[in-house]
């Protein structure tokens, strides 16, 4: 039987195609649905496994039909399914539901649960940053790689031209979404010390602590006190996440001791 060496973490970001609507305003307009003349689909994606250099990338500029996303969907698809763990920048609140919403409209079964990881919520629980954009945040704390800004085909227009197939867009959209992932992981190894929402030790036959930076190396660090004991810190040595030990190193004499607070 192979050893399970620990989770598999798929870095994802996907690009949807803009709903195109009939309006009379620019501002405050309320969009009927018998104003809309196109729903928005998948566009790009780009994906990446922690520990692989990598980036898959799958858009629409050869389909015949650019409302077809169904293709690039069973490739995304696969990869959810195959991930323990998937991280992205607010994707719970954006990726995560848009795909599942393309999933089961074009009647596709869900993948495989997962568990998620968003940059974007950890900036907000943890950090009093400027922006938690991760156009900000990546240029802050990245050194290699930042999430490009649009070249040739600034905002909006580098989705119209892809959708009118000009192939320097689609060239631009490859390298805008490569790097979105690409930053997203570095940003991720700034960011995860921070994070406890995942144990990523239970992914792991070793019985030996490992972190989630891949580290090994641990060095005691004081005590967690609690109202039920004293448990072990630990601090990773690599990236500086702590642990602590689930053996209460209290006395049983001590724990008898313990009373509880006065209520008044």
């Amino acid at each position: 039987m192979s050893q399970n060496q620990g989770p598999k973490v798929l870095f994802c970001d996907i690009e949807t195609a803009p709903i195109l609507a009939y309006v009379w305003g620019l501002w405050d307009e309320n969009v009927g649905l018998n104003q809309i003349k196109s729903d928005w689909y998948v566009l790009s994606w780009s994906a990446k496994w922690l520990g692989d250099s990598k980036v898959i990338y799958r858009d629409l500029r050869n389909s015949k039909s650019l409302e077809n996303d169904k293709p690039l969907l069973e490739e995304i698809w696969k990869l959810l399914d195959e991930a323990d763990i998937v991280v992205w920048q607010n994707g719970k609140n954006f990726d995560h539901k848009k795909l599942n919403a393309r999933f089961v409209l074009n009647g596709m079964q869900p993948p495989s649960s997962y568990k998620q990881i968003d940059t974007l919520q950890i900036a907000k629980k943890h950090f009093g940053f400027t922006s938690n954009k991760l156009e900000y945040m990546s240029s802050k704390l990245c050194t290699k790689y930042k999430k490009q800004v649009h070249r040739k085909f600034a905002g909006f227009l580098l989705w119209s031209e892809c959708l009118k197939g000009n192939k320097k867009a689609w060239n631009e959209m490859e390298k805008y979404n490569k790097y979105d992932v690409l930053s997203l992981e570095e940003l991720y190894s700034k960011l995860i010390p921070w994070d406890n929402s995942i144990n990523f030790n239970v992914y792991t036959d070793s019985v030996n602590t490992v972190c989630k930076c891949g580290s090994k190396d641990f060095k005691r660090n004081g005590f967690d006190y609690m109202s039920t004991g004293k448990f072990q810190r630990y601090k990773c040595i690599n990236c500086g996440h702590e642990t602590k030990s689930r053996e209460n190193t209290m006395s049983k004499e001590k724990r008898k001791s313990l009373r509880p607070g006065t209520v008044r």
